[in-house]
């Protein structure tokens, strides 16, 4: 094999796996439930900045909300919410919701596919990537998933997405690191965990894959199901899709499941038309959909509290992208920039956190709403003060650094475990770890025919595939910036993915 060459030091297996990160990111029982507001919300329309309500008014004189029917909040006088979220502005009255004023990102794009998939994978506009924001979180702690999962210390999905298919924010370098579930009741037909031995080529691992991620997916629904059925009495939900999906997570969460992260989905929210009534502009669309979020919202979190698990949920809202400050000529508002994201939580740090939307007196057809806070620097802020993840490690998973909001009350973040060390049986090991610029690798098996491939956080390949028919060789990486990286090696049967820090 051209590159490599046999290691030293192979006789000590105490060193083989070292320079894991030496602190759990996931031993708390801390859960993260995301809302996705599909279709580009109406921030302004959302949450009104009342301190200008003359240019709001002015900027959008057929579908602006009358002063006397916005809903007023203790955590700020400059600003009211929508008529529509009556049942979210109690939580804000009890400390348990927040808002983040113009989420957004610098340069943002406008498309719907591409600003969900800035969002889903914490890139920078310009830059297309592979990965997911927690994927990459979740697949620090778990490198070699799927293989060997679920086990007998991670039984549970590490993160599901319900009613859809599974979201990219969950892709990890190299593998997705969710699953996707519809409801509870009609599931998957379970069956044997046996995998059928496959051809020895490339075809054949593809093969052995999926069938290993089939098997998998159905042990999970076993799981599942169980956890579900420990819940037998819930509070009462309103019949509707958001709602419907929050109270799967809610039994789930109180069943026991061990699920880090889920993902819900309310649609509908790219209004270019018809977002209000001409008659009554707190009704209509736009008016429903809100309506929709906040009772489902306070549907979730009553649930939580009745269940006894509130203490261990947060949420939050996001969108796409916001609207245009001046609306159209047809009741709507056109795809816009920075919008307004709500949280919530028992825990949550109840604040107003911004200042209100600025508005000039003269707003042209294409004038945005400045952003005053990154995204990126939302989920910086549930790593640090939900996650308890050291800042390293968090400009790791957002591959920069982004300063963090105080989201949830003081004193959540306790002392936190030392990793699991490898054992000398896995079936691949390697040293020095982290490394500079030589690393080996030791391949545990007899007569190794397989190959081997390295991932940056990103999920790009770095190191194409290389076949690998020795048990012990090594790579130079000199090349390589200083980072996070996966090394995976995969047989007809099996894979190993080992964590590298290059230093």
């Amino acid at each position: 094999m051209t590159g490599l060459m046999a290691p030293v030091l192979l006789d000590r297996q105490n060193l083989w796996g070292m320079g894991r990160l030496s602190e759990s990111l996931l031993e708390n029982d801390k859960v993260l439930v995301v809302i996705q507001l599909n279709g580009g919300n109406d921030g302004l329309n959302t949450i009104i900045p009342v301190n200008q309500y003359a240019n709001y008014l002015n900027a959008r004189k057929n579908i602006a909300i009358t002063e006397n029917k916005l809903l007023k909040i203790g955590q700020s006088d400059q600003i009211g919410l929508h008529f529509s979220l009556k049942n979210l502005t109690g939580m804000f009255a009890e400390g348990q919701a927040g808002i983040i004023q113009d989420v957004g990102y610098p340069n943002p794009n406008y498309s719907h596919f591409r600003a969900t998939d800035i969002w889903n994978t914490a890139s920078d506009s310009n830059e297309v990537l592979e990965s997911g924001w927690a994927g990459r979180y979740l697949a620090l702690e778990h490198p070699n998933f799927p293989e060997g999962y679920p086990s007998e210390k991670y039984p549970d999905p590490l993160a599901i997405q319900i009613g859809s298919v599974v979201s990219t924010a969950l892709q990890g370098p190299i593998f997705s690191m969710g699953m996707s579930i519809s409801d509870t009741a009609n599931f998957y037909n379970l069956i044997d965990d046996t995998v059928e031995p496959a051809p020895n080529t490339l075809a054949g691992k593809e093969l052995s894959f999926i069938r290993k991620i089939s098997s998998q997916t159905n042990q999970y629904a076993s799981t599942i199901k169980a956890a579900a059925l420990k819940v037998s009495q819930q509070k009462e939900y309103p019949n509707l899709n958001l709602a419907n999906q929050l109270k799967i997570v809610a039994r789930l969460i109180a069943g026991g499941l061990k699920t880090k992260i889920y993902y819900v989905k309310l649609g509908g929210f790219d209004t270019h038309s018809s977002q209000t009534v001409a008659t009554d502009t707190s009704t209509g669309t736009h008016a429903n959909l809100l309506a929709q979020l906040a009772d489902a919202i306070k549907a979730f979190q009553d649930d939580l509290k009745f269940l006894g698990v509130q203490d261990r949920v947060l949420g939050m809202t996001y969108s796409e992208f916001g609207r245009r400050i001046k609306s159209n000529a047809s009741l709507g508002t056109d795809h816009g920039a920075a919008a307004p994201l709500f949280y919530f939580g028992a825990k949550v740090n109840s604040r107003y956190f911004g200042k209100p939307t600025t508005i000039s007196a003269s707003v042209g057809n294409n004038d945005n709403i400045p952003m005053q806070y990154d995204f990126r620097a939302v989920y910086a802020s549930i790593f640090k003060y939900w996650f308890c993840v050291d800042s390293s490690e968090i400009k790791n998973i957002l591959l920069d650094e982004f300063e963090a909001l105080p989201i949830t009350l003081g004193g959540n973040c306790g002392n936190l475990l030392a990793n699991e060390p490898e054992k000398a049986s896995d079936l691949l090991l390697v040293y020095p770890n982290p490394f500079s610029d030589q690393i080996f690798f030791k391949i545990n098996e007899e007569n190794p025919q397989g190959n081997l491939q390295v991932y940056d956080l990103k999920g790009f390949v770095v190191i194409p595939e290389i076949e690998v028919n020795q048990k012990d060789f090594s790579l130079n990486l000199s090349h390589l910036p200083t980072g996070i990286y996966f090394a995976k090696y995969q047989n007809a049967v099996s894979q190993k993915t080992v964590r590298l820090v290059k230093r």
